[in-house]
């Protein structure tokens, strides 16, 4: 048996009185979701934040209005029974594993909050066959339903085509300084500083294992440092570049990637064959670090080409002429 599923209740075995202290209970739970949404949004988009306000208001008011229609019919003392109680019902994600979602996946998150229950109704409602219950279910049903058009009128009233730009350019923005900016000083680091131990390791010993050790250590130890070095050096507060741990996952982990891609060919038995295939991987490095600068940096990319390609050229030439020395 499944540790906590034992104590659930199926859906079909609630009474009326019981389906309708769940539907409370969910509306004050997704009420106070659209509130933290609201809060954690409010000091970098406020128009979303207005659209989450919006919808907890909306939650509060169903929520009243389904106290009233419970009061009318059971009386004052409402069950508890929330939807962990239920076997099958939907699920909402806690709160805090939506913190370090971006802006578009909250709203998507909301949207599919609504649909979730208004499909939940709906199919419940169809289920049964008690002509009171059929017609509470459906009731709940078109609420929800009404839930995601009035989500749709909110975000048309608050969000309107400048604000939407703005908030979109921002979220963009912070894309880039969380993500994009260490993930590529990282890459760079990792793709041309581990150049010249490789290729210096691998032109001296012409042997493939070593030369894979040695790549190997240089990524891993460069992704480590860099990573450190990145959430150490900045915690994000007066700069705005987010998150540390974020920005120092983006850097180690790109800084690791950089360096295995070509100490990866070194698995190949023959020299030859593997420091051809390293080379070409190079390339491709180079070639796409410069495309990452062109796409999310704005640097025009012949210059981030050039940058790229002779900073790389200079570092895989030193390398190979002391290794061969």
């Amino acid at each position: 048996m499944i540790p906590g599923f034992a104590n659930r209740r199926r859906f079909s075995d609630l009474t009326e009185q019981e389906v309708l202290a769940l539907a409370i209970s969910s509306e004050e739970d997704d009420g106070r979701i659209y509130r933290s949404y609201a809060e954690m949004l409010r000091g970098d988009y406020p128009a979303s934040a207005a659209v989450f306000d919006g919808m907890a208001a909306e939650e509060d008011e169903h929520r009243r209005r389904l106290i009233d229609l419970h009061r009318q019919r059971f009386g004052e003392v409402i069950p508890l029974i929330r939807r962990e109680h239920v076997s099958g019902f939907y699920a909402r994600r806690p709160v805090w594993l939506t913190q370090n979602l971006g802006l578009e996946r909250i709203r998507e998150e909301a949207g599919q909050m609504e649909r979730d229950a208004a499909r939940f109704y709906h199919a419940a409602a169809q289920a049964t066959s008690d002509a009171g219950t059929r017609r509470l279910l459906g009731d709940l049903a078109q609420a929800e339903s009404g839930h995601v058009e009035r989500a749709d009128q909110l975000i048309e009233h608050n969000l309107g085509p400048a604000a939407k730009t703005e908030e979109e350019a921002a979220a963009h923005r912070q894309f880039v300084l969380t993500w994009v900016q260490p993930g590529l000083a990282g890459l760079m680091d990792g793709s041309v500083s581990t150049l010249a131990p490789i290729f210096a390791t691998a032109f001296a010993t012409q042997n493939t294992h070593t030369t894979f050790l040695v790549g190997l250590a240089a990524s891993i130890g460069a992704g480590i440092s860099m990573g450190f070095t990145e959430a150490a050096s900045d915690d994000g507060q007066i700069s705005g570049r987010g998150s540390p741990i974020k920005r120092g996952i983006a850097a180690g982990v790109m800084t690791t990637l950089g360096g295995l891609g070509h100490a990866l060919p070194y698995l190949i038995p023959d020299f030859w064959t593997a420091t051809t295939i390293a080379m070409i991987v190079v390339f491709v490095e180079l070639w796409a670090i410069a495309w990452i600068q062109n796409r999310y940096m704005q640097t025009p990319f012949l210059r981030a080409a050039f940058q790229v390609v002779v900073g790389g050229a200079l570092v895989f030439g030193a390398g190979a002429l002391i290794g061969a020395g």
